[in-house]
């Protein structure tokens, strides 16, 4: 049928082994748990910004992940406030909820 290096109807599959082989060789590489905390929002006021972007996102979304209804998920704020305080950050920082208007 012609050149099977570029076969798109089901995705490409030569760019599908080589995610899944250089996901598999990074998860392997122990690196994963650093990456992780690298991650990490250095400040509350970057925890508020993370949880804004989170909660624009999943406005857009169809459906709610019934995994996130559940009533044990705990709020994605750092448990330990930053030693260093942010100019513009609140007091007491409040993320928004998915689907509340920020």
């Amino acid at each position: 049928m012609g050149n099977k290096e570029n076969v798109y109807g089901e995705g490409n599959y030569d760019a599908s082994r080589k995610y899944n082989d250089a996901t598999k060789q990074f998860v392997q590489s122990g690196k994963v748990g650093k990456a992780a905390r690298d991650a990490e929002p250095a400040t509350e006021a970057d925890a508020l910004q993370m949880a804004a972007a989170e909660a624009e996102g999943k406005r857009r979304a169809k459906e709610e992940d019934p995994a996130l209804a559940r009533k044990d998920r705990k709020p994605n704020v750092p448990a330990q406030p930053d030693s260093k305080r942010s100019e513009t950050a609140p007091e007491e920082p409040v993320a928004p909820q998915p689907g509340e208007e920020v």
